[in-house]
């Protein structure tokens, strides 16, 4: 991948998602109270019957409570949005509310139906002249590409919107860019090169007061540290700095994600009772946000931790399967070869499945 020259935003992270009465609310804005907020501006939207102003404020509605794990509403939100955006003929209106429902769809594991709703809102963005939503679109394109471990495909891809990002000054999403390319190095192994760029992220999202983009950017420094160095006291220290940027904004699913990384940070270390139970905690916020990824992952290192501490291993090899399939069927690759390297690291293999397909090639 090629390196972009770094240029520093021009000006303070901004949320363009928040729109018409909730236009000025911030990036660091609580979810609590954008959702209170959204809900008041919706209701006096309708009451005026603005359904522009309907489809914006319905969009934060979305977003708030996506964030915020609150799935079921969000889903509701976001097609609510939309219908009224269609009937105010906005297109702009339109794209946004189908950004939305194709991040939640990432979010919930739903890849198909997310890479048709975020291609339908780029489509929409460039065919309304809104370059941000064209740009927010393709960077969901880009993302879940990235989460399904296809680098090769949406490398390029990431670099160009880091480019994008730098040239319009916007700080937010170049924080977003320089996250999803580091994190793309640090997971091949790359790993200096994937803290100089979460590092970058993390520097350009405090000067930009991006609470957010700091918080997952900490996240990723914390996991190199750990996986590089072996420096336990520093990557637990910058996760904790994470969760208290998490909490000051409500970011129910970056919490979540801190947790796991705290668990991993622990298991690496040989702590496997302090990796379970931050495993455990992490696995029950991914349940209550219906968040597959997220939960998949925390099964699997709770998986590890509970066979580094003594579990039966026929447990193990029925937990492993049943992950390896789940992970098969929402089409994350790379989480699919963490199983196994998990199976070859806990010396349980091979899995039901692994045995099946080795007897059928025996056969042909």
């Amino acid at each position: 991948m090629a390196r972009v020259a770094q240029q520093q935003p021009k000006e303070k992270a901004f949320a363009p998602e928040y729109q018409g009465a909730l236009g000025a609310l911030s990036v660091n804005s609580s979810l609590t109270e954008v959702l209170a907020r959204g809900v008041e501006e919706l209701r006096a939207a309708e009451a005026a019957g603005s359904p522009r102003e309907m489809a914006r404020c319905g969009l934060a509605v979305a977003e708030a409570c996506r964030r915020l794990g609150r799935v079921a509403e969000a889903d509701a939100a976001w097609k609510a949005s939309y219908r009224a955006a269609r009937s105010a003929e906005d297109a702009g209106a339109m794209a946004w509310a189908l950004w939305s429902g194709g991040t939640l769809a990432r979010q919930r594991g739903s890849l198909a139906l997310a890479y048709r709703l975020l291609g339908l809102a780029a489509e929409l963005g460039e065919r309304g002249g809104d370059v941000v939503v064209r740009g927010y679109s393709l960077a969901g394109l880009a993302e879940t590409g990235r989460i399904q471990g296809d680098y090769q495909a949406v490398g390029e891809l990431h670099e160009q919107l880091l480019a994008e990002a730098r040239r319009r000054g916007e700080a937010r999403h170049t924080v977003w860019a320089l996250e999803g390319i580091a994190q793309m190095h640090r997971n091949t192994g790359s790993y200096d090169r994937a803290l100089a760029l979460f590092e970058e992220a993390a520097e350009t999202a405090g000067l930009a007061d991006d609470r957010r983009g700091r918080a997952w950017a900490l996240r990723g420094i914390a996991d190199v540290v750990s996986v590089r160095d072996g420096d336990v006291e520093r990557a637990l220290a910058l996760l904790a700095e994470g969760e208290t940027l998490c909490r000051e904004i409500g970011l129910s699913s970056a919490l979540a994600y801190n947790h796991k990384m705290r668990a991993n940070v622990r298991y690496r270390a040989g702590l496997y009772a302090e990796a379970r139970d931050d495993y455990a905690q992490a696995l029950a916020e991914f349940r209550e946000m219906d968040e597959p990824r997220g939960t998949a992952l925390s099964r699997l290192g709770l998986a590890k931790s509970l066979a580094r501490l003594g579990r039966n291993p026929a447990e193990t090899v029925v937990e492993l399967a049943e992950l390896r399939r789940t992970l098969d069927r929402i089409g994350l690759r790379h989480a699919r070869d963490m199983v196994d390297r998990a199976t070859a690291e806990l010396g349980v293999g091979p899995l039901p499945d692994e045995t099946r397909r080795i007897e059928e090639a025996a056969t042909r």
